[in-house]
């Protein structure tokens, strides 16, 4: 097949999709990805990007189109819709120009924003191709969810904007099944709509903690260890307020990996709370680091605010966290924490739970080295069981070959 995927964030920004881009390339499929110039999480462009740098490339076997966007800055609500609205338009008018020839499918990643819709429905017109849409944020709850729209008359016209994408697409797949019953909220048939969990890249995988690694020392004692996206979701405010409450306990180190747009206020935080020799913000590192990152956590930590569309989600953290073998603890609500528990992986308390998860944190530290090696093979287990990447890829690529069976929405 000739596969066109539509994406925001590509290579060499760390999304899931960069993986499932290779996966169907190793299937013998032709894949071109029409996305953006990376800016993603920084918030400026990449070395060697700009508005016209770079705007096609090849990265193993993928060719990659790339129009303009502006960049989404840090800490301002007007970057960001600035950002999300640019790649929308400059995708919508030069894509059909610059994806040019036949394609069977085409497939959109959409972790956020919605908009990334628009080029696919452009596009579907001129190359009359099915659209397969993946949702991994829904929209126009997690803009309420994280604050970012407060006013009921825009949320319902983004709501609106959402079901005129949903209703133009052929398929819907979603990465929680929590997700279904807000998407037939809309009027879309369930039978659009299938489930299609998020999976981790094969390079994670239980690595021995005694192997050297390239990665910077870290601190003796018990670490707890967060990686990924530092945002307004993930509700670091819980976990500041947890470090300080075992901020005695001088061996529990709380490992902060990744960068995003609260990096700074929690930078600050950190230093006006006084926890510097307990909370350790190592920044960015590419995610080839991170399987020897999490070989030498003691536990791994997932946190998401408290709010009924977080509820819904499952971040791909934790397919991540399962696949490394290493115990979790998650401060958060339904589907995340049900399949910690569900796997016997390690702890879950209630998001924004400051009390409960130092509690779970300190309870960890008091668990032998048996007790979390069983846990980390349960969740490894039950990794193995429910999110194979292969059979993940073989489902995706059956749906595509039937996809010009559909009939049209």
């Amino acid at each position: 097949m000739k596969i066109l995927i539509i994406s925001q964030y590509f290579w060499p920004e760390n999304f899931r999709i960069n993986d499932l881009a290779r996966g169907l390339i190793d299937k013998g499929h032709q894949v071109t990805v029409l996305t953006g110039q990376p800016n993603y999480p920084g918030g400026q462009f990449y070395p060697g990007y700009g508005f016209f740098k770079n705007f096609k490339q090849y990265h193993e076997g993928i060719k990659i189109i790339r129009v303009p966007l502006l960049p989404r800055g840090q800490g301002r609500s007007i970057r960001l819709f600035l950002n999300y609205i640019s790649f929308a338009l400059s995708g919508s008018i030069l894509g059909p120009l610059l994806c040019r020839g036949h394609f069977d499918v085409i497939f959109v990643h959409e972790p956020s924003p919605i908009t990334v819709g628009f080029p696919a429905i452009v596009l579907k017109i001129f190359k009359k191709a099915p659209i397969i849409f993946w949702v991994l944020d829904l929209w126009p709850e997690s803009l309420s969810a994280t604050g970012a729209v407060k006013s009921p008359i825009i949320l319902d016209g983004v709501r609106r904007v959402v079901k005129f994408i949903y209703d133009r697409c052929d398929k819907i797949l979603v990465q929680s099944r929590g997700f279904v019953s807000r998407i037939k909220e809309l009027s879309i048939p369930s039978e659009k709509i299938l489930y299609f969990p998020s999976w981790a890249e094969d390079l994670y995988q239980p690595l021995s903690r005694s192997h050297n690694y390239e990665i910077p020392e870290l601190p003796r004692g018990f670490l707890v260890m967060f990686a990924g996206n530092i945002g307004v979701a993930q509700d670091f405010p819980t976990l500041l307020g947890a470090a300080e409450k075992l901020k005695s306990h001088k061996n529990i180190h709380w490992i902060i990996i990744g960068d995003g747009r609260k990096f700074d206020w929690v930078k600050e935080e950190v230093l006006n709370r006084g926890l510097s020799q307990n909370v350790h913000l190592l920044g960015r590192y590419p995610l080839e680091k991170m399987p020897s990152f999490f070989s030498k956590a003691d536990v791994l930590l997932v946190t998401l605010k408290r709010d009924p569309i977080m509820s819904l989600t499952i971040p791909g953290k934790i397919q991540s966290y399962l696949a490394s073998g290493r115990p979790i603890i998650a401060a958060m609500d339904g589907e995340g924490a049900q399949i910690i528990r569900e796997a016997g992986a390690g702890m879950a308390c209630p998001a924004e739970n400051i009390d409960g998860l130092a509690q779970a944190v300190f309870q960890m530290s008091q668990k032998s080295l048996d007790g979390l090696k069983i846990m980390g093979e349960k969740g490894h287990q039950y990794y193995k069981e429910n999110f194979d990447r292969l059979s993940l890829f073989d489902k995706l690529e059956s749906w595509m070959l039937h996809s010009n069976t559909s009939k049209p929405c």
